[in-house]
């Protein structure tokens, strides 16, 4: 265990807070005894938890972070719970971490400095469907294939589409996005309003009490500076989503490629052709490979693009010929259809278990995925540098991408006790995430900052703007309580 702690810490170091400092809590002061105290006078004996099993729970998601347990876990049933809860951890000055499904990939959950952890769960009621306007407001507790399910008989579904069962207050406070990306957009560009208990109680609606216009020029943007906070700035207790129409049909497609270049290639010319193409996801050949193995699949181990059409019968005729046209033109193999529910859904199954296709290559090893983006005319050099940095130092790291946006991953495989490996897969992530920069890329497409991220984050966007948001954070969370040591 101490070797598997010493790798995470080359992997991801600890760095020093570059925005205020806060003390590392116990349950053992009396600042947090009296706060309990008062938690379960707000929620119940029920509501709040001081166990080991349930702290160690919410001190993880799916990162290689350590787990860090908070003090104490409190489970609200309503925002009026949550603001009460939140003053008394602002009067005792603890610390407070939002937690939603723990599905995150770069440590937000973990507490850095103690303190308590607020478990959306109990928060899951849809509570406002309008279908004539293609909007709908959640709790944090709702997840996306939870809302789809609720939206199943509506003949409107939520896009946008990490891969794992996140809440979708979640997914705006990461800025999620994933494979529909490309064409219906990420957590950005569809979020109408949130609602946010501040660090100390106070309730904010970013866009106004109520308000869901599809559009507006009305003062400073609140709702996106609190997507992809990550909690450092409040806690997302409502949000306010876009939905769209069902297509009338879809229809998905697999295509391998002689190589590398040749995929990315026919993925940029799709786009550059303006094929309103709902899915593009490029896997080379070791990740193909691994699906393979995996799920029982039988595809060419070759590098391959998985696609999906949706519209009317007619325009996908279109988007389809000229598609092929292109994969044709750049060596691609004929498409290899799914076209009915139950087949499609197993292909893109296939896409979404990577992440374990990938560990079952080296049973017994870590796994951690990394995650840039880049202008998509950057694509092909950056993919192709990528693979021949993997190979020439021996790392298994299969590549899979949402390459319609620009964003791909390697999903490393690692043995955290060979100090060798570690070191040349901190090596690696460096170099990547700064290839990912010159390129006029961003270190994290979609993961976020996190804990292991921070040192970028600096590097990509200045120290202007990173004095800009201290001064942000400042303003709202003077005392350095939500999620502290995470982003700034």
């Amino acid at each position: 265990m101490n070797l598997f702690r010493k790798a995470l810490r080359l992997i991801y170091p600890r760095l020093p807070f570059t925005y205020g400092r806060c003390r590392r809590y116990s349950a053992k002061t009396g600042g947090v005894e009296r706060a309990i105290t008062a938690f379960r006078s707000v929620s119940g004996d029920e509501g709040v938890s001081v166990g080991s099993a349930v702290r160690e729970q919410h001190g993880r998601d799916e990162s290689v972070h350590r787990c860090l347990p908070p003090d104490v876990v409190v489970f609200p049933r309503s925002v009026d719970e949550v603001s009460a809860l939140a003053k008394i951890c602002h009067h005792h000055q603890l610390p407070i971490i939002p937690f939603g499904t723990g599905t995150g990939l770069e440590g937000g959950v973990g507490a850095l400095q103690g303190g308590v952890c607020f478990s959306l769960r109990k928060m899951d009621q849809v509570l406002d469907l309008h279908q004539e306007d293609f909007d709908v407001t959640v709790e944090p507790g709702v997840t996306r294939k939870g809302l789809n399910s609720f939206l199943r008989d509506t003949g409107l579904w939520f896009p946008v589409d990490p891969g794992a069962d996140a809440s979708l207050c979640g997914m705006a406070a990461t800025s999620a996005s994933g494979t529909n990306a490309v064409r219906y957009g990420t957590m950005r560009e569809n979020v109408l309003n949130l609602e946010v208990v501040l660090a100390d109680g106070a309730v904010l609606h970013t866009a106004g009490r109520g308000r869901r216009p599809r559009k507006t020029a009305a003062g400073y943007n609140l709702t996106n500076l609190f997507v992809g906070s990550e909690g450092t700035l409040g806690i997302i207790t409502k949000a306010t989503l876009r939905l769209y129409g069902i297509p009338e049909s879809m229809v998905s497609a697999v295509c391998s490629f002689p190589s590398v270049q040749s995929a990315v290639d026919s993925t940029v010319q799709i786009l550059q052709a303006g094929v309103p193409i709902a899915r593009i996801e490029f896997l080379d050949d070791v990740m193909i490979n691994a699906c393979n193995r995996f799920n029982n699949l039988s595809y060419a181990v070759t590098p391959t693009l998985f696609l999906e059409f949706h519209g009317s019968s007619k325009s996908m005729e279109e988007q389809v010929s000229i598609t092929e046209e292109i994969t044709r033109d750049n060596g691609g193999s004929d498409f290899a259809w799914a076209e009915d529910e139950e087949t499609r859904s197993r292909l893109w199954k296939a896409r979404h278990d990577a992440w374990y296709a990938a560990l079952a290559l080296r049973p017994g090893c870590k796994a951690y995925s990394t995650d840039v983006c880049v202008p998509i005319s950057r694509l092909p050099q950056i993919i192709v540098e990528t693979k021949e940095d993997l190979i020439s130092n021996n790392i298994t790291g299969p590549i899979a991408g949402h390459v319609g946006d620009g964003n791909f991953h390697c999903l490393i495989v690692l043995d955290p006790n060979d100090p060798d490996e570690v070191q040349r897969v901190h090596s690696f992530t460096e170099r990547l995430a700064r290839r990912a920069l010159a390129m006029d890329g961003t270190c994290t497409g979609e993961h976020g900052v996190g804990q292991g991220k921070r040192a970028l984050l600096r590097e990509e966007v200045g120290p202007l703007a990173i004095e800009v948001m201290q001064g942000l954070k400042a303003s709202l969370d003077p005392k350095n309580l939500m999620n502290p040591g995470k982003v700034l």
